[in-house]
């Protein structure tokens, strides 16, 4: 059967006429993911892999029975039943997750089960099989060169930069290391940074926005305190309490051999590493920006650097 939307009515309209709120063909097609999403994931599973005992008899179908989940999960039958059918029950984070643990999900499949089932997901975790993708993403930002390109955690402690960043940028070892108190504490990217009395409001407005996506996350907290000890006008522009999304800044920096450059700074994430960003910067079309930072990257612009490259 068919489902056709007429214009701005906000229904849908079957083959027999029934007109049904939009919303509601919304949520029906979810409880039918979510029917199809537990019960492809409970065939997974054997009963070996949930912990059960051998035996138990012939099984019409692979995987674990509905009432073995409900079980090891610890909730009655019918409610998990219920679930599985897409019924509109109350569910709970405790619950999902402890379905989500019998089931042996990956966090992209908690979190999809969450979705499924009316619920705010949780925050993304890293999985075990990706924790390891230092080396990938190392390349990735030297094949940048000779553009500036680092990586930072969620704490904007940054993670490993590129030699055009440590040239371009003045990213070097004897600084905090933490790009947020950096913008504000280093002398050397203060003076070469021409736009950053502009930027630095929108700065603080993406690292709040941070903040308040993980509210009880300590490690917030402690950058938090060591930028605001350091800086009152840090201070200041918190206090005015602005929000704003991870996206493009764009940055005009004086560098004291090439002169200006004027570069635009995007942030991308890696959905298997959600705990990491990595910041691209990639030239303008003014003041000969690409040219330069091309030359600044050559043997000779390198010979000429204030800093030593980072190793």
């Amino acid at each position: 059967m068919v489902v056709v939307a007429p214009p701005d009515t906000g229904t849908v309209t079957t083959g027999e006429e029934r007109h049904v709120p939009a919303a509601e063909a919304t949520r029906s097609q979810r409880r039918e993911e979510l029917r199809e999403f537990l019960i492809s994931r409970r065939a997974r599973v054997s009963p070996e892999e949930a912990g059960l005992p051998m035996g138990g008899g012939r099984r019409r179908t692979p995987g674990l029975r509905r009432e073995e989940v409900a079980v090891l999960a610890g909730v009655g039958a019918s409610w998990y039943q219920w679930l599985e059918q897409g019924r509109e029950i109350s569910v709970s984070p405790q619950v999902l997750d402890a379905v989500a643990r019998v089931l042996r999900l990956s966090d992209a499949e908690r979190r999809h089960l969450y979705l499924l089932a009316g619920m705010n997901p949780p925050a993304p975790e890293v999985a075990p099989d990706k924790r390891d993708m230092c080396d990938g993403l190392r390349r990735l930002i030297d094949t940048w060169m000779p553009y500036p390109a680092h990586i930072m955690d969620l704490y904007y402690n940054c993670v490993m930069y590129n030699d055009a960043a440590a040239i371009v940028l003045g990213m070097r070892p004897d600084i905090t290391q933490n790009c947020l108190v950096d913008f504000f504490t280093d002398p050397l990217y203060r003076a070469r940074s021409h736009s950053w009395e502009r930027n630095a409001r929108t700065v603080v407005a993406q690292f709040r926005a941070a903040c308040a996506a993980r509210p009880d996350d300590e490690g917030f907290q402690a950058v938090l305190a060591e930028v605001s000890e350091a800086s009152a006008e840090f201070r200041e522009m918190w206090a005015e309490r602005d929000i704003e999304d991870q996206g493009q800044i764009r940055k005009e920096l004086e560098h004291p051999l090439a002169g200006l450059l004027v570069v635009e700074s995007t942030v991308l994430k890696v959905p298997a590493r959600p705990d990491l960003m990595i910041v691209l910067h990639t030239p303008l079309d003014e003041a000969d920006t690409a040219e330069k930072l091309e030359w600044l990257a050559s043997p000779e612009g390198r010979r000429g650097a204030m800093y030593p490259v980072a190793g």
